[in-house]
């Protein structure tokens, strides 16, 4: 098993009126290239923050990303929309902000594909189990059916990993299991997963666990 991603003495720090405010310091994580990844902590504990730095959408005061053994934490912002566009898919937690809200779902799998320069499989709807919806426009879905869309549209770009900011915590238990059955779906297609959560059922599914506690990981392996 090797790395997909690894954040090396990762730190952000936010400028503020009273001076900076650091969310996350010195963090060393890795991200397998199999398997279910969870950083798992309260609010405000500095998950968040590490998975979007590991998405490259933010970029760290100090330390490095890698991706496949490469630093690219440093390239320009025009390198890294290309990485993240051809190597990363990024869930964020409210379900809407994944999708273009005017399309249909089967529209959805289908501009997911282009951007990243694949083929387009429509059958992928049924593997998340929202066979028959293809043509049901994104607000007609309900939360855990847009979630699960997003996953579809994840698996159609063909990343090398999927990142997920708290991809249950606005669903009810019964949304909220059907997205973790989907998470599962994309492992066993060969996709690893890296979650930000603090959602005990994500936990439990996890293949690594990394807890983290102001800004800092607290322990990580779990079998």
């Amino acid at each position: 098993m090797a790395d997909v991603l690894v954040a090396q003495g990762v730190g952000v720090d936010y400028p503020t009126p009273a001076g900076a405010v650091t969310a996350i310091d010195d963090v060393t994580v890795t991200v397998p290239d199999q398997g279910i990844t969870v950083f798992a902590g309260p609010s405000g504990s500095g998950k968040s923050t590490l998975l979007r730095v590991l998405a490259l959408v933010e970029r760290p005061t100090r330390g490095v990303v890698q991706l496949d053994g490469e630093a690219v934490s440093s390239r320009s912002h025009r390198q890294l929309r290309a990485l993240r566009r051809q190597t990363i898919a990024l869930m964020f937690q409210n379900p809407l902000e994944n999708l273009l809200p005017e399309l249909t779902a089967a529209q959805n799998v289908i501009a997911a594909a282009q951007s990243a320069g694949r083929r387009t499989d429509l059958g992928l709807l049924d593997v998340v189990g929202l066979k028959g919806m293809g043509n049901y426009r994104v607000p007609a879905l309900s939360g855990g059916q847009q979630q699960r869309l997003a996953l579809c549209c994840a698996l159609a770009r063909e990343p090398k990993v999927v990142l997920a900011d708290e991809p249950t915590s606005q669903l009810d238990d019964m949304s909220a299991g059907l997205v973790l059955e989907s998470l599962k779906v994309l492992v066993e297609r060969g996709v690893p997963v890296a979650v930000a959560s603090h959602d005990d059922r994500l936990t439990e599914l996890a293949d690594l666990v990394v807890r983290m506690s102001s800004g800092r990981v607290d322990h990580g392996r779990v079998a």
